[in-house]
């Protein structure tokens, strides 16, 4: 007689794909973008100040270590690399919903933007990219001469 062990897990993961070959899709949304080719793009938030425009991108689990901020011809760049620590000894994944890999966005900056200016600055999960805005030109008067 062959003993089969029972797992919850496996009863609820036969379930999700029961669910999903019902509806024709994945039942995560990470094995939906992973099955059609979308890689990871972080959430980003972009607002503005009365003297900076700032970039908030959701990086959790990403180290500051992993990730580049770069400005050319007009365009900020954020990439990085979401990496899947795996812990053999403590912990056995039966289920991985997360995006892991690199990824990157790009963002065109407004023509007020000082790009010598820019900070980037990472906790708690958020990059904050900081955009200063150039100082506003003030009109010059200009004497007239009369003859």
């Amino acid at each position: 007689m062959t003993l089969v062990s029972w797992s919850p897990l496996r009863e609820l993961d036969d379930l999700f794909n029961q669910y999903s070959r019902v509806l024709g899709r994945s039942a995560t949304p990470a094995a939906e973008a992973r099955e059609s080719g979308v890689e990871w793009r972080p959430v980003a938030n972009i607002s503005e100040t009365p003297d900076a425009y700032l970039i908030r991108a959701e990086l959790p689990e990403v180290e500051k270590k992993d990730i580049d901020v770069s400005v050319h011809e007009g365009v900020i760049t954020i990439r990085g690399e979401r990496r899947l620590e795996t812990r053999e000894d403590k912990e056995k994944h039966h289920r991985i919903e997360s995006f892991y890999g690199s990824f990157a966005r790009s963002f065109s900056l407004p023509a007020d933007v000082d790009e010598a200016k820019i900070q980037a600055d990472a906790k708690d999960g958020v990059l904050t990219v900081r955009l200063p805005k150039t100082e506003a030109k003030k009109p010059r008067p200009i004497e007239v001469q009369v003859r």
